[in-house]
């Protein structure tokens, strides 16, 4: 390159990074301006049939599991605005995890769109018996099957339960879960590690194993995901890993259920308010928690649950196996 070339390019250089520093300098001015005067753009967004709680939440910290009765701030999944057409009509659903949060919301529309329901959980027996007379407050039978998802045995016996009370299955949903923060993975116990996987992987195992071989084609199951099976999350190693297990899961197992006509598909929420978070983070990171998706809120469990009906509906999601579906607040 000869000098001339040469001067002549950082000539031209030299114009470049002018033109870009006057692109830049009003720009700057607005970005400053904007850090002073909250613009229409920074405050949650509110685009449902109702507004929804916004942080700054309550610093409210639950023992585990968590019940939602003990909730300052009371989720909301009764969905008032819904209205339901018929898209469950006579089903049957197990769902796990049902006695509150977002596995409270899906047992509701379920109902509301015609199909009984049969309510896994742990040992929350206040908030499950919410959740049945919601259920039979939509006309439709509700029954209650404490007992932990991580024991293959309970997997059977809740199957078995359903199909004798309420006469067959047609749809399962795996939401039970465990989740913990750990920041350092020094603090992350084996015993700890092993609950996760135990209920939110092996519980999603001996829940399909079982319920599969008694579901008919056109039968359903839907997963509960999330973002951090995405994403990740540094403070959710165990959990986030188990979440991208349960996508690989629902891939995988999509595709060897399609000779039996049955769908497979998952559901990712992001920031969700149920009893899971109250009962994991503490002070002002439960305060502030969903303020950090472009929404800047968290969901609530009602926001969720029909993106179920959608992937457990024949007439809605015929077409669809396999697949995972983020409701994450615009991330």
């Amino acid at each position: 390159m000869s000098q001339s070339e040469t001067g002549r390019f950082a000539a031209e250089g030299d114009r470049a990074a002018q033109a870009e520093r006057e692109i830049q300098a009003p720009l700057d001015a607005k970005h400053e301006q904007r850090s002073f005067e909250s613009g229409e753009d920074e405050k949650p967004m509110q685009a449902g049939a109702r507004e929804y709680p916004v942080p700054p939440l309550p610093r409210q910290h639950l023992e585990k599991p968590g019940v939602e009765a003990d909730l300052e701030l009371q989720p909301m999944w009764d969905a008032p605005y819904w209205e339901g057409s018929g898209k469950l009509k006579d089903k049957v659903a197990l769902i796990t995890g049902a006695d509150s949060g977002i596995g409270r919301a899906v047992a509701v529309l379920f109902a509301r769109e015609g199909a009984d329901v049969a309510i896994a959980y742990l040992n929350e027996d206040e908030d499950a018996e919410l959740t049945k007379q919601a259920v039979e407050k939509e006309g439709r039978r509700a029954i209650l099957i404490p007992g932990d998802v991580a024991d293959p045995a309970y997997a059977a016996v809740a199957v078995q339960k359903t199909l004798k009370e309420l006469g067959k299955l047609d749809i399962l949903v795996n939401n039970a879960a465990f989740q913990n923060h750990v920041h350092d993975i020094a603090d992350l116990t084996l015993e700890h590690f092993d609950r996760t996987l135990k209920t939110n992987l092996y519980g999603y195992f001996h829940m399909a194993q079982a319920a599969i071989p008694h579901m008919k084609p056109g039968s359903a199951i839907v997963n509960t995901g999330s973002v951090t099976g995405i994403d990740g999350e540094k403070r959710l190693l165990d959990y986030s890993m188990t979440k991208g297990g349960i996508h690989a899961f629902t891939r995988a197992l999509a595709g060897s259920l399609v000779p039996k006509g049955i769908r497979v598909n998952c559901v990712a929420p992001g920031p969700v308010w149920t009893p899971l978070n109250p009962a994991d983070k503490v002070g002002k990171e439960i305060e502030e928690f969903g303020a950090k998706v472009p929404m800047k809120r968290p969901a609530q469990p009602e926001e969720i649950a029909p993106a179920f009906v959608f992937l457990a509906s024949p007439q809605m999601s015929s077409y669809i196996t396999g697949e995972v579906l983020p409701v994450i607040g615009g991330y």
